[in-house]
């Protein structure tokens, strides 16, 4: 008789975790306002990491993170993001086109209402020349630099003086 209780608390735990498994996959994959600005739940983990922590953190598309220059706007996979100068506070169109396009391709968001963690600056979208939805914040565009390969390069930092990083709050880093 003891041998079958052990069963069904055994089965009765391992179907609550797996519902409680069930049930956070959902909520974390779903924002939970739908502002521009608006932000996911808070993590366990320190925003500062630059891989994803969990699956749900792929499905960001903004974030903190840490650099050698701070912290630091980066994508969901941790891959450093950065200003144009040459772009204009809320602007409708990037300043970056044809050739420029190839060395800082535009920062795609997942929707029109980005999901983002960390990040306290007004995030947006505007429309890119093919139709995809180019994150911006604070008004101003974000692109990434070809040469970053990896989470946690920051190549693209003050390259001809018009090219900076993107700081949670939206200022540029210098």
């Amino acid at each position: 008789m003891k041998l079958h209780h052990s069963k069904t608390f055994a089965g009765s735990a391992a179907l609550m975790i797996g519902a409680a498994v069930l049930l956070s996959g959902c909520s974390s994959s779903t924002p939970t306002t739908t502002s521009p600005s608006a932000t996911t739940a808070p993590s366990s983990t320190a925003p500062s990491s630059m891989a994803p922590s969990s699956p749900a953190a792929a499905t960001l598309d903004l974030k903190s993170g840490e650099s050698a220059k701070g912290t630091i706007v980066v994508d969901g996979k941790g891959m450093s993001l950065y200003y144009f100068l040459k772009d204009t506070k809320d602007t409708k169109v990037s300043a970056c086109t044809g050739a420029c396009l190839d060395a800082w391709p535009i920062a795609v968001a997942s929707s029109e209402t980005p999901v983002v963690e960390g990040v306290t600056g007004k995030v947006g979208t505007i429309k890119s020349p093919d139709g995809k939805l180019q994150l911006t914040l604070n008004g101003m565009p974000l692109y990434y630099f070809a040469q970053d390969s990896k989470p946690g390069d920051i190549l693209g930092q003050d390259v001809k003086e018009v090219w900076y990083l993107a700081a949670p709050d939206g200022t540029m880093i210098k």
